[in-house]
């Protein structure tokens, strides 16, 4: 964080409630006051506003203001947690007795706030929410709207949402670390169905990031944006239903790194390793994947969905190598799991809001670009699948078991694509198809901005990308309709 941003955070979270740093060294020390490893204080305002548009007009629409603070206390393995949405002396100081009520550990050193840490922001510090006039993101959905019914005469119906988050935080530890950060978030998407001929067909398109609305000031936007979603549409129109067993599946750039996020992603962050519970524990210094496969999360990256000037611990974002080389590296660790573990934190330790107990959690996870260009990978296929975006999936992580549904995806025959085919799922086990990557592309991608991650009934934004892949054998399924 910079001097100014913590003047702002300060003055929006601190000053606002008469709670001067003097009462926070009180409180961390009564947080502290028990037989606690270490706690933290995480201070949150987050302003959000959204709009929905359907039928041609604007149908819903949000403004919310959440204010509050989270206090942790850890202990080993126990956790005491305690939050309130009212900012106040008494409140806090009972939030810090409830929370480091837990019988263990040891006594922490007498709390003395140090200078506040010094980190380059990573995006902007100005408000989304001001950024465009609300008459002027009215007229932008609108604007998506007319130029998705103007691309294809079979359009019977456009959704389209916009909605911008200003997250603001500060945490204290109790070891005298402050740290703070603002981040900006946007997203804007369109959903446009098609019917021809008896049949129905959605395609879905979106942009996004930790920007502001200006970066959706394109004109042209709006008809590219739409006239993607249009286009998916009209690729499921035309569809088949897609051959079923194993055989080489071709993935996208950009969007199809969710396999990796959900089946390799998830399998790598520390708490499932210290427990055990991962199809990767215990394997750090061995091959998991591929020898053509480097697989980083990074939180540094400029204006990224899911980076983080520092993590929800106060920890600096930073770019981890996960794999290298299809040898596994380490984990994405929070403060508690990298304790336990003897190891030191990643920069993961990430809560959707201040009510929330901070996990390990990716940031920008991706597949780093090897040095085939995308047409060499397609032609390699002389029977098989090229998948260019995924709706949805799931996956197990004691097994690695995945099962992940295509919304676009065609044949490879005879190393050419061709017909369009839907009803495609996805299986595998995570460890097992990275050792089945052939083949790693040139043309890394990341997704539009849009990721948003869930676990522990927590929801976070992050960002994930991929060059082009060729699966060597990969189960192929078929869906109903």
């Amino acid at each position: 964080m910079s001097t100014e941003q913590f003047k702002i955070v300060q003055a929006e979270l601190l000053d606002s409630a008469d709670l001067p740093l003097s009462f926070l060294e009180q409180a961390a020390a009564t947080l502290a006051a028990g037989p606690i490893d270490f706690g933290d204080l995480y201070f949150e305002r987050a302003e959000a506003e959204s709009f929905y548009l359907e039928e041609g007009i604007i149908k819903a629409g949000s403004f919310d203001i959440d204010k509050g603070v989270g206090i942790r206390a850890v202990a080993g393995e126990k956790t005491g947690f305690a939050y309130s949405d009212v900012l106040d002396r008494p409140s806090i100081l009972a939030a810090c007795r409830a929370a480091g009520s837990i019988a263990a550990g040891h006594s922490c050193p007498r709390v003395r706030i140090g200078a506040p840490r010094e980190l380059k922001p990573l995006y902007t510090m100005e408000n989304p929410l001001n950024s465009w006039e609300r008459e002027r993101k009215a007229a932008f959905l609108q604007e998506l709207d007319a130029a998705a019914r103007s691309a294809s005469p079979y359009v019977t119906q456009v959704t389209a949402h916009l909605a911008c988050v200003h997250k603001m935080f500060l945490v204290l530890t109790t070891d005298g670390q402050i740290s703070c950060d603002i981040k900006p978030v946007i997203h804007a998407s369109v959903t446009a169905v098609l019917e021809k001929d008896g049949r129905r067909e959605s395609g879905f398109a979106a942009r996004g990031g930790a920007v502001l609305l200006d970066a959706l000031s394109d004109p042209k936007l709006p008809a590219e944006l739409a006239g993607e979603a249009v286009r998916i549409a009209q690729v499921n129109l035309a569809a088949c239903q897609g051959p079923v067993g194993t055989m080489p599946v071709v993935l996208g750039a950009g969007w199809p790194g969710v396999l990796i996020h959900e089946a390799v992603g998830h399998g790598l962050e520390g708490d499932f390793n210290r427990t055990g519970s991962s199809a990767f524990s215990g394997k750090v210094g061995q091959q998991v994947a591929s020898s053509c496969c480097t697989v980083i999360d990074d939180g540094s990256m400029p204006n990224r969905r899911g980076s983080v000037t520092c993590d929800d611990e106060g920890t600096p974002g930073q770019r981890n190598v996960l794999i290298e080389n299809g040898i596994l590296k380490g984990y994405m660790q929070d403060r508690q799991n990298a304790s336990l573990m003897g190891v030191k934190p990643t920069g993961n330790g990430r809560r959707q809001d201040y009510s929330c107990l901070p996990l390990p959690r990716m940031t920008n996870t991706y597949l780093q670009p090897g040095d085939y260009a995308p047409e060499e990978i397609i032609t390699s296929v002389d029977s098989g699948i090229y998948a260019v975006n995924f709706s949805g999936g799931q996956v197990d992580i004691t097994s690695g078991r995945f099962v992940f549904c295509t919304s676009e995806a065609f044949l490879i025959e005879h190393g050419r694509v061709t017909a369009p085919i839907k009803g495609v799922t996805l299986i595998g086990n995570g460890p097992e198809v990275m050792q089945q990557i052939a083949m790693v592309g040139n043309d890394l991608a990341f997704d539009q901005g849009i990721g948003v991650c869930g676990k522990a009934g927590q929801s976070v934004p992050v960002g994930i990308g991929q060059p082009t892949v060729k699966v060597s054998a990969l189960t192929v399924g078929g869906t109903q309709g």
